[in-house]
């Protein structure tokens, strides 16, 4: 799997993900990742429309079918495609076996109903995320969610 730290960061105002190096995203895309990664990097190239034919390519090879909803959920929502991702996202949380698993389903929940200015309801998604990820051991993580939770509740606060 390629460090993808140098390629792109996840805002912490917006919770949008911000391509840090175009240049190189484009020459890992070019140089080999894995499918899952094309996905993302094409969808991070603003190129959706290719980003979802790979990604509905990999779900129907893929044997990590939960990561691979997650991830194609994140195109329709780079689209505006609430319906289509809130059904992914359904169906990862269905498959999630584990607290670490449910945690990662519910921190994306979460970022699709911020962008979808539903502030009060992601920031729930976060909270549960972070007690999720807290109780697992995933300290790092929880506090990501602690932090995107709180974020949704200073944007909610202003409405």
């Amino acid at each position: 799997m390629t460090n993808t730290s140098e390629f792109w960061r996840t805002d912490p105002a917006t919770l949008h993900d911000v391509v840090l190096n175009r240049k190189a995203l484009e020459s890992a895309l070019s140089n080999g990742c894995t499918p899952l990664e094309r996905v993302r990097f094409l969808a991070l190239l603003n190129r959706e429309t290719e980003a979802l034919q790979v990604g509905f390519q990999v779900l129907a090879e893929s044997g990590h079918r939960r990561q691979s909803l997650l991830v194609v959920a994140q195109v329709y929502q780079r689209q505006y495609r609430w319906h289509e991702a809130a059904r992914l996202q359904e169906e990862a949380l269905q498959l999630a076996s584990t607290w670490v698993e449910e945690a990662d389903v519910r921190h994306h929940i979460g970022r699709r109903l911020f962008d979808e200015a539903r502030y009060r309801d992601a920031a729930n998604e976060f909270q549960w995320a972070s007690d999720l990820y807290r109780v697992s051991g995933q300290h790092q993580l929880s506090e990501q969610s602690t932090r995107a939770m709180r974020r949704s509740r200073e944007v909610h606060a202003r409405q």
